[in-house]
């Protein structure tokens, strides 16, 4: 599933469709919009929008439309946009939403799985929403201290590997970078959240902007089918130190990577990097 270094990749690349408005919309794939319930609400409802703004909260990307409406798009697992050229469809076989713009572009949503989800809301509605109300800080917010992170952490009593990846506490941490942060904070991923000293709270919360502003530097990662908007894989598998490597070796100690599950996700790391 796209984190928060993959979404924000697409929401900084998405910034050419500012101020474009909709002008027409195609889908095969009508159980992928969530809200309004029909196909025909939806186009009268978006038809003649001119975007405001896009951004990002957590993992959703949202584009703030002309007369008080916003656009939800969660990728889930396999789901990204693509930019095409002016008059042109992006040659891409798992197309299921095709938004062209008043200039002739294209915006596409490619999405293997037909998992991700699209919603047209009321602005108003949708930041007052139960889901949006419960999801937790963003971690690279500047409000984001050592104090805030110890506070959204306390009482907590799950595996910290289950902690960081509930969207309830910190946002756009999954799978994959909740893996890292842990391997570059040497605490390992079945630690029960209380039992973390001062240290080793220090050390996670010093490893969580720097993992993530670095993959958003390299474009996320592409392990699965994630892709930029012009259909570029992102380079940030290059720096990947335990997710995925169960039975290498350790590029630190040399010690063999293992793999657990936690809570139903795997985790990775290094038995002796990341000793109990």
């Amino acid at each position: 599933m796209p984190e928060l270094p993959e979404v924000e990749t697409i929401v900084r690349g998405l910034q050419n469709v500012l101020n474009r408005t909709f002008f027409d919309i195609w889908t095969d794939s009508l159980n992928q919009i969530k809200k309004p319930k029909t196909l025909e609400e939806f186009k009268k409802g978006i038809k003649g929008k001119k975007i405001k703004k896009i951004w990002r909260r957590g993992k959703n990307i949202i584009f703030d439309l002309s007369e008080g409406l916003s656009l939800l798009a969660h990728m889930k697992l396999t789901g990204h946009f693509l930019l095409g050229e002016r008059g042109e469809d992006n040659a891409d076989e798992f197309i299921r939403f095709i938004f062209r713009m008043d200039d002739g572009s294209i915006l596409a949503l490619s999405d293997v799985r037909r998992f991700a989800k699209i919603e047209l809301w009321k602005t108003c509605d949708l930041l007052g929403s139960k889901s949006f109300i419960s999801l937790g800080p963003e971690p690279l917010d500047k409000e984001f201290t050592f104090n805030r992170f110890k506070k959204v952490l306390s009482g907590r009593k799950g595996r910290i590997k289950q902690v960081l990846m509930d969207q309830s506490v910190i946002v756009g941490i999954g799978n994959i970078y909740s893996d890292e942060i842990l391997f570059r904070a040497k605490v390992n991923p079945l630690e029960k959240t209380s039992d973390l000293n001062e240290g080793e709270l220090q050390e996670i919360y010093c490893n969580i902007k720097p993992v993530l502003e670095k993959a958003i530097k390299l474009g996320g990662e592409s392990f699965s089918d994630f892709r930029d908007i012009n259909g570029e894989k992102g380079n940030f598998d290059k720096e990947i130190k335990v997710y995925r490597r169960q039975g290498e070796k350790c590029f630190v100690c040399g010690t063999i990577i293992e793999s657990v599950k936690i809570g139903g996700r795997t985790a990775h790391f290094c038995p002796l990097c990341q000793k109990l």
